[in-house]
């Protein structure tokens, strides 16, 4: 099997089986002799820069034990990994509107060597607390999704989960940005954002790899003062991804280097705005003698 080229597409399908796999205890040797193929072919796969048949690909959902709805979307996905871009080419942001995007993004998080974050107005996921995290999924309760259609707790439970793999471990480097007025307690949640100040400073006490800054939400020079992004670095493994946060609506994914470098770029002025670590630190800690 020739390389094919490394997009979005084949990086989630590459991941979700890696998951999968080890979910279910084997190798990637184990793996590949159930297919009959080598294990060059598998690891191919997992990360990215190979594709798979859909033979392949049912018997390995087979032997891995996927639930059905992850199947369905593994064969849907693999259809789209599939196709492949003529050399030279370029393609525009891949829109992920297949079932489970949130675990697909979190399977290239944990990929990731360093993650660079921005959120205008709201904590980072990746840096709030339980209460917090609450209190944001109720606000959108019977507006974006259906009311208690999926219980609350398996969605805190998923979350905490995502942010254990990506913050319990040496890497990767993880570089946040929010703005001032996702510190202020509006009178109605005093409770929530004590316990949310306290777990930022509690997080950069603990984890040297983490670097929190805060923006002052009217700074002019801000490229992007009306919405989130994310730039996933993969180091030498794989190209950057970047991710365009959204408030309804599909997930974009963006994996051009000219879009990459852009939303890499706009992190970096956003970065150099905000106030130093340490000051940033200084203010939450001044936040919190004002809740």
């Amino acid at each position: 099997m020739g390389k094919a080229r490394q997009t979005v597409e084949r990086r989630q399908l590459g991941l979700a089986l890696r998951r999968l796999r080890e979910h279910a205890g084997l190798s990637q040797v184990e793996a590949a002799a159930a297919i009959n193929r080598t294990h060059p072919r598998i690891s191919k796969v997992e990360d990215g820069a190979g594709t798979i048949g859909h033979p392949e690909l049912e018997h390995l959902l087979d032997i891995y034990d996927a639930p059905a709805a992850e199947r369905a979307t593994m064969l849907a996905l693999a259809v789209e990994a599939r196709k492949r871009q003529p050399r030279g080419s370029t393609s525009g942001p891949y829109m992920d509107t297949l079932p489970g995007s949130f675990q697909r993004l979190a399977d290239m998080e944990q990929d990731a060597k360093s993650i660079y974050t921005y959120e205008p107005g709201v904590i980072p996921g990746y840096l709030q607390s339980d209460r917090y995290m609450r209190a944001v999924m109720r606000a959108a309760d019977g507006i974006f999704w259906r009311e208690f259609a999926q219980d609350p707790e398996d969605r805190v439970a998923f979350r905490r989960a995502r942010q254990s793999k990506i913050l319990d471990v040496a890497e990767p480097k993880l570089c946040f940005v929010c703005t001032k007025d996702a510190l202020v307690d509006d009178g109605l949640h005093s409770g929530v954002m004590r316990e949310q100040l306290h777990h930022l400073l509690a997080l950069a006490q603990k984890h040297p790899n983490i670097e929190i800054r805060v923006l002052s939400a009217g700074a002019l020079d801000n490229p992007a003062p009306n919405g989130g992004l994310t730039v996933l670095d993969f180091g030498d493994s794989a190209p950057m991804v970047g991710f365009a946060h959204t408030v309804y609506g599909p997930s974009s994914y963006f994996s051009e280097e000219e879009d990459t470098t852009a939303l890499l770029r706009a992190f970096r002025r956003i970065q150099g705005l905000a106030l130093s670590p340490a000051r940033s630190l200084k203010l939450i800690r001044d936040s919190l003698k004002e809740t």
